[in-house]
């Protein structure tokens, strides 16, 4: 692979990794399996490493996904971790535990032991207690800041409002996992089924969504559970980890007894093999198992690296698999116009589930396989979510079965497919008059992270069948009663609906840009590309090589935008959305105010006498660029009071700068702090911990 290919490459990498990230953390509704988005991280690693000019901070293999509230009017408060709430490294591969095991013996030199655990599949949540109480909850969020979620939690039976027997600090933090039940995931997908509302796909969905609700009474209808497993300290009484769990067992905290002390490799697998079997009987689901070493002051030694702490891993179970027979072959339009073959399955119970369908990818993957409708099928689902096809039962097969013929035309309008050079997928060119993708496009603006208006699917669906829109500036048009005329809607929903799509007009011009839907524009590439040329008109106007020179595009993505805006019903389109008034140029406020700090990356540490994201905003307002790891490429570390200890060890190691926010301002700003918010009356001073 040349240079060329390789910055294409890891650029589409980075897009399909960024946007899985957001449906996995944000809209619970992913459609990648863990094993395939595993699969192209570690791809997007090896890339990295091999071609370093390309490799940059804020890629997703230096960041760690993100479930924050980011909606221009947020529904939970947000406060930062006193440490940060990183990921874990993952292998489906045994030998790689072998290799994780060896590297910590070389490392280490001495004698230790290992704390083996189930890997629970849920969310992420990070308690702290003050004097015996729960006093806050906060979500994983950006590994950084997490949502306040502390009403929700109080309502989970099994996580204590006060602690139990004694010896517990003032003040501490506790992390673990909430998880739904099977039996609790069952009721409510079934209770959904009933209201016709889409069912969940799976209980670490559920959980996860359930913890966001608004209203804490429905949070405690949904039977949610914790377990506990990790105390985040600096300095503690207790030698091993596993010592602080049996401690904070006897405070009343959920920690699992399903923990072992491993001492070597083969006690490890032993532990793997039995619960790769036994998981299956459990009330809630596990897909792995964590390997973390069990001695305190070996894991201070060992640290982390910007996304992961090296003195922990998980394994994670292979798929589970059942055989089923292929009823028929749908092929569907997605909303950029790829083609994918389904398979309509009988069904099948899975991992805990029924699955009753599977994706074929593309024709040539679905041509590799073989698969023909009546054939019996290995399906398994990846990740313990998507359903997939790994091979077909051929003993099985009905004589004169015939290969399936994947259509030439698109399935919804009868254009003509096309395959470009380069793509495994048949797309349909057809992008504005294709009935679905217009579907797609339309719910796609109206999304959470585009225009943030509440309507959906079934909802678009309608509109789009009684002629009432076929472009996104069609909604703007829209009167009460045209909305009173669709099934089931009422004054008050149509209120909803019109409220929030009047406070679309106040979404910032980046994620306009981001709704338009342009190929290959991800959140992150809009922004990019907004900060770059201020306005859409400029944008319109630019070349492809212009294009190119934004950070994070290349020619790919240049040549996608400039088609775009060739396109003279996309101007059209792009008009009347001003005329309804939707921002088009950067406000001015986000215009940076200088270039003082043009062509810097600043690492940000610690609290300021602003907030964290006010301090980044005048970061980027005065030109520079944020990044959240101390690397090679790292101009300075801002540090504010108490800064994290691994990023002041990684400047010492790399011989970064490290700036005060005193020195920042008079230094590079010519002037004092803005001043911003407050501290909250109940902000939490760094504790000592055990």
């Amino acid at each position: 692979m040349d240079r060329i290919e390789a910055e294409k490459k890891i650029r589409e990498l980075r897009d399909t990794l960024w946007e899985n990230s957001r449906r996995y953390y944000v809209e619970n509704a992913p459609v990648m399996s863990d094993f395939d988005y595993d699969h192209m991280m570690h791809e997007l690693e090896d890339l990295e490493k091999q071609f370093p000019e390309f490799d940059s901070p804020d890629s997703p293999t230096h960041k760690v996904g993100s479930d924050l509230d980011d909606s221009p009017k947020k529904e939970f408060a947000q406060y930062p971790h006193r440490y940060p709430m990183l990921s874990l490294g993952n292998t489906y591969n045994i030998g790689e535990i072998e290799e994780f095991a060896q590297r910590a013996e070389n490392s280490l030199g001495n004698a230790f032991t290992y704390s083996c655990e189930l890997k629970f599949d849920g969310t992420a949540i990070c308690l702290t207690y003050v004097k015996g109480k729960l006093f806050r909850a906060l979500t994983r969020g950006d590994g950084i800041v997490g949502d306040d979620v502390t009403e929700n939690v109080r309502r989970i039976k099994n996580i204590p409002q006060q602690l139990s027997g004694s010896g517990y600090p003032d003040e501490f933090e506790i992390r673990g996992e909430i998880l739904m039940p099977y039996e609790a995931f069952d009721r409510l997908n079934k209770e959904r089924e009933d209201n016709e509302d889409q069912p969940f796909a799976n209980p670490r969905n559920a959980a996860s969504g359930s913890l966001k609700l608004l209203d804490p009474k429905e949070v405690a209808h949904r039977g949610l559970w914790c377990t506990l497993y990790h105390i985040p300290a600096d300095n503690v009484l207790f030698e091993t980890h596993s010592q602080a769990l049996d401690a904070a067992a006897s405070w009343g905290l959920p920690v699992s007894d399903k923990r072992r002390i491993c001492h070597n490799i083969k006690e490890i697998e032993d532990y793997i093999n039995y619960w790769d079997t036994e998981r299956k009987g459990l009330p809630y689901a596990t897909d792995g198992i964590v390997i973390k070493i069990n001695e305190l002051a070996y894991q201070r030694e060992l640290g982390y690296t910007a996304k992961s702490p090296r003195w922990a891993v998980a394994f994670k179970f292979k798929a589970e698999q059942a055989c089923t027979p292929v009823l028929s072959i749908d092929y569907q339009v997605g909303r950029t116009g790829a083609v994918t073959p389904v398979a309509n399955l009988s069904p099948v119970l899975l991992a805990g589930t029924v699955v009753k369908r599977a994706t074929l990818n593309n024709a040539e993957w679905m041509r590799q396989l073989d698969v023909r409708v009546g054939d019996w099928v290995y399906v398994e689902k990846g990740g313990e979510i998507i359903p997939k096809i790994t091979s077909v039962e051929e003993n099985r097969r009905e004589p004169g079965s015939e290969a399936p013929v994947f259509p030439t035309v698109c399935p919804d309008c009868g254009t003509p497919l096309r395959k470009d050079e380069g793509e495994a997928r048949w797309f349909c060119p057809n992008t504005d008059g294709c009935p679905t993708q217009v579907k797609s496009k339309i719910v796609h603006f109206l999304s959470r992270k585009a225009m943030n208006v509440l309507a959906g699917d079934a909802t678009i669906a309608q509109m789009y069948d009684l002629n009432m829109v076929r472009t996104p500036a069609d909604l703007y048009d829209l009167s009460m009663t045209r909305l009173l005329s669709l099934d089931g809607w009422k004054e008050k929903s149509a209120r909803r609906f019109l409220d929030s799509l009047h406070k679309s007009v106040e979404v910032p011009f980046e994620r306009v840009l981001y709704a338009l839907g342009i190929r290959y524009v991800g959140e992150q590439t809009a922004k990019e590309i907004a900060r770059h040329f201020g306005d859409i008109d400029s944008i319109a106007s630019a070349s492809e090589e212009a294009l190119a020179e934004v950070g994070d595009v290349g020619e790919v993505i240049a040549a996608s935008v400039y088609a775009y805006f060739r396109d003279e019903r996309h101007l059209v389109e792009i008009n009347r959305l001003k005329a309804a008034g939707l921002k088009f140029s950067i406000e001015e406020k986000a215009v940076s105010a200088s270039e003082a700090l043009k062509g810097l990356i600043i690492v940000i540490s610690g609290n300021f006498s602003i907030s964290r994201d006010d301090m980044k905003a005048l970061i980027e307002n005065n030109g520079g660029k944020n990044s959240s790891s101390v690397s090679g490429k790292t101009s300075f570390l801002l540090a504010g009071e108490k800064p994290g200890p691994e990023k002041i060890k990684k400047c010492g190691e790399l011989g970064v700068r490290i700036v005060s926010e005193e020195e920042f301002y008079r230094e590079f700003l010519g002037g004092s702090p803005q001043k911003g918010k407050e501290p909250a009356d109940n902000q939490i001073e760094e504790p000592t911990l055990f």
